[in-house]
């Protein structure tokens, strides 16, 4: 099974089939609008409009599970993220990430990867104690634990690597640097 298998939802409620993406590098990140990750959407803005020509696909889920950081519906929250941060990357419909109703994309991304660690630095406490608060095995499980987890999917469709949150987005744009 790869990411090729999976339907989505435009935010427009459109159903397709990420097999439209084949070919490409995929960055599939679930956002919302009112995180302290937010300022996320300029680096991953930036990160598009560099790497876009050259094979770069970041689709973009909002979700609204996390401390409810993504309220209202699909064209509001589009509208917030084209008019503040210019975004240009495909928005998906919101969903939900984890849990039992999550989407099918989310439950295999979250089979297909593991936590390894929010990292060090102030961020990274803050999630610690948010994760362990939510769920006190999160360590040793792949479930999202926060806005702005991001997946990094190869051109044939399969799992390359996990970022979570507090990941630096040099970090980010420079593994996918490395494997463009």
């Amino acid at each position: 099974m790869s990411v090729y298998d999976f339907k989505v939802k435009t935010r427009t409620g459109e159903e397709i089939s990420l097999a439209d993406y084949q070919g490409k590098l995929l960055l599939i990140v679930n956002t919302a609008t009112g995180c302290g990750f937010t300022p996320q959407y300029d680096d991953l803005q930036k990160i598009y409009d560099e790497f876009h020509e050259k094979g770069l696909e970041i689709l973009d889920f909002p979700c609204n599970q996390f401390g409810e950081q993504a309220p209202g519906s699909d064209e509001e929250i589009h509208s917030f993220c084209t008019g503040r941060f210019g975004i240009t990357f495909p928005q998906f419909a919101k969903v939900d990430v984890r849990g039992e109703n999550a989407i099918p994309l989310y439950k295999w991304l979250e089979e297909n990867s593991t936590f390894e660690g929010f990292g060090k630095g102030p961020m990274a406490l803050i999630m610690k104690a948010v994760a362990k608060k939510q769920d006190k095995n999160y360590k040793n499980n792949g479930a999202v634990k926060w806005n702005f987890t991001k997946f990094l999917i190869d051109r044939n469709g399969n799992f390359i690597k996990r970022f979570e949150p507090t990941t630096s987005m040099k970090q980010v744009k420079q593994v996918i640097e490395e494997v463009l």
